[in-house]
């Protein structure tokens, strides 16, 4: 099981992989550990990191990440009303992105751009207006 969990900053895929982790599964948040550059996943460490044995769940928004779909079982768009997005962005600590001006300009951009091809690309979305345990949940009755 290879499963990719992508959407907008702020539609809680950190969030939904902490308590995925909590619960045991192994998750990789391609934001951190040398994964991207230059807002690309690094397709050398992708291909590894999807190489290696075992359950595992990815989380990432990047324009390359389409080249490895098909590694992916599933392919999870956890999404949010705008005005949960700009709330979420505007008062998250754990990551600075989106609080300037800027940055949630460029958010809701994506929104109306990137996400519908995000949602035609998913095997299932789920909506992240419930707590986190809901949502993780929710994935798991998917991807079994």
């Amino acid at each position: 099981m290879r499963v990719l969990v992508t959407g907008m900053s702020g539609a809680g895929k950190t969030s939904l992989l902490a308590e995925l982790s909590r619960r045991g599964y192994r998750t990789v948040d391609t934001d951190y550990g040398g994964y991207t550059r230059d807002g690309l996943w690094r397709e050398d460490r992708i291909a590894a990191l999807l190489s290696t044995p075992g359950p595992l769940f990815v989380s990432g928004t990047v324009s390359n990440q389409v080249r490895f779909y098909p590694r992916f079982t599933d392919i999870v768009l956890l999404s949010a009303p705008r005005e949960v997005l700009i709330e979420r962005l505007t008062t998250r600590t754990g990551n600075p992105y989106g609080k300037h001006p800027d940055e949630l300009a460029e958010t809701l951009r994506y929104l109306d751009e990137v996400e519908p091809l995000l949602r035609w690309s998913a095997t299932f979305e789920v909506a992240t207006t419930v707590p986190v345990a809901e949502v993780a949940d929710a994935v798991l009755r998917r991807v079994g």
